[in-house]
């Protein structure tokens, strides 16, 4: 086989893992933590690894978290007792925890077509707000 040959053949492989690996590519969420409420720079992602850019405001006080719970229940009718969303009703996906004002933190998951919902689960921090909705769609 010629070194033209190669060349050729060894390109058109890298060409194809380019192609296929575009497909898995990582999808980024930025989610900025205020203190009445959870802001996505999107409420839509296709399936696969989302990594999750989360942002306590730098202009409020309080530590935060971000827990994405997978529920077919709207974001703001999650059921809270003693202040709190009852994370073990939910088929829970990922959590980010103590992020401090002013601070970012960042995690990957991997996610299913569905319905997801992102909430602050300190005490009374979702009935102040603290929740979205997130969609997975192909």
């Amino acid at each position: 086989m010629s070194r033209i040959h190669q060349a050729v053949i060894l390109t058109g492989a890298i060409a194809l893992g380019i192609a296929s690996s575009d497909s898995d590519a990582q999808q980024l969420v930025k989610a900025t933590l205020l203190s009445n409420a959870i802001r996505l720079d999107t409420s839509q992602v296709k399936p696969g690894v989302v990594t999750l850019v989360v942002h306590n405001a730098a202009d409020n006080d309080m530590v935060h978290e971000l827990v994405v719970l997978k529920t077919d229940a709207a974001d703001g009718a999650l059921p809270v007792q003693k202040g709190q969303v009852s994370e073990a009703t939910f088929k829970k996906v990922g959590e980010v925890e103590d992020v401090a004002p002013g601070k970012s933190k960042r995690f990957a998951i991997k996610l299913a077509p569905g319905h997801y919902v992102v909430i602050c689960n300190k005490p009374g921090h979702y009935s102040m707000g603290m929740h979205a909705s997130l969609s997975v769609v192909p």
